[in-house]
């Protein structure tokens, strides 16, 4: 892929304005941008729509979602990367609503269309939805590709997806019991987040690789990077019930269950609010229920 030298207007990069933790704040701050706009700016307003839908769907808003994007596409002269962010935004929301099939033809013609229109950023974000739309074996492949379309690109935005995508194909090989793989994607995750992430990122990739590891049965490492994680959260003032699980994990499979079950039961204090893992994973939240005596 080239440097975008698109003859049309480009996407704006908006992931500075995002906190996905928070999607009701990020929400809140869209809106704010977009009572800044005045109605001359049309294709600004409609991309900034795009990010409300996207906002609303990870509340689980689904109907009031499609209803803002009903409402970009209704509008006139809409700019290719326009068209592309309301495909890819659709999709989304039909995919966290357990619509994968309907999903995926949506985010494919948003990545032929961004690709077209040199919107390289957009083209990787659109294939590596692809790839969650996909089982195994092509997941793997729309993940290459969408690695593939990245580190050919000149555009910055573009390539920072690479550290996404490693930890995607990680994630993608590691249920397939390919260990080894799905290891070598996470540290090279982690190296790409070095180079450009956030503490928060750079921390999510090493507990990655300390997951792996556990399924590795290099148990004694695993726990030892569980602990580490668990220190620096100390440190900042912050938890994490992914941290708690797998120090939980990690002591159970070495044989102290006792020791385990407290983090257990931390874990479960904290993931239990997680709507989406409850309703994603229950099984999950039982075991983590039942290990910790909740």
């Amino acid at each position: 892929m080239s440097e975008q030298t698109s003859h049309g207007p480009q996407s704006h990069d908006w992931r500075p304005t995002w906190n996905f933790n928070d999607p009701a704040a990020s929400e809140q701050r869209f809106r704010e941008h977009l009572a800044r706009l005045s109605a001359s700016q049309s294709a600004q307003r409609a991309e900034l729509m795009t990010q409300i839908a996207r906002a609303q769907g990870l509340q689980r808003r689904f109907e009031e979602a499609a209803r803002t994007l009903d409402e970009v596409e209704a509008m006139k002269d809409l700019p290719p990367f326009v068209r592309v962010r309301l495909l890819l935004e659709r999709g989304r929301v039909l995919n966290s609503s357990g619509k994968k099939s309907e999903a995926r033809p949506l985010f494919e013609q948003a990545c032929e269309l961004a690709a077209h229109n040199e919107e390289d950023d957009l083209a990787v974000d659109a294939a590596h939805m692809v790839a969650i739309t996909c089982d195994s074996d092509e997941a793997r492949e729309w993940n290459l590709k969408a690695l593939s379309m990245a580190e050919a690109s000149r555009c910055p935005r573009a390539r920072r997806w690479a550290a996404s995508l490693h930890n995607n194909l990680g994630w993608t090989l590691h249920p397939m019991g390919r260990y080894d793989e799905a290891l070598a994607h996470f540290e090279a995750a982690l190296h790409a987040r070095v180079q450009q992430g956030s503490d928060e990122e750079i921390g999510i990739a090493r507990w990655c690789i300390a997951r792996c590891l556990r399924s590795m049965r290099r148990l004694d490492e695993a726990l030892a990077m569980q602990r580490e994680l668990l220190r620096e959260h100390e440190l900042r003032g912050t938890t994490s019930g992914y941290v708690f699980e797998e120090l939980g994990e990690c002591l159970h499979e070495l044989g102290r269950a006792e020791e385990a079950k407290p983090w257990f039961a931390k874990a479960h204090a904290e993931l239990s609010q997680d709507a989406w893992l409850t309703e994603g994973e229950p099984d999950r939240i039982r075991r983590l229920a039942e290990l910790g005596g909740v």
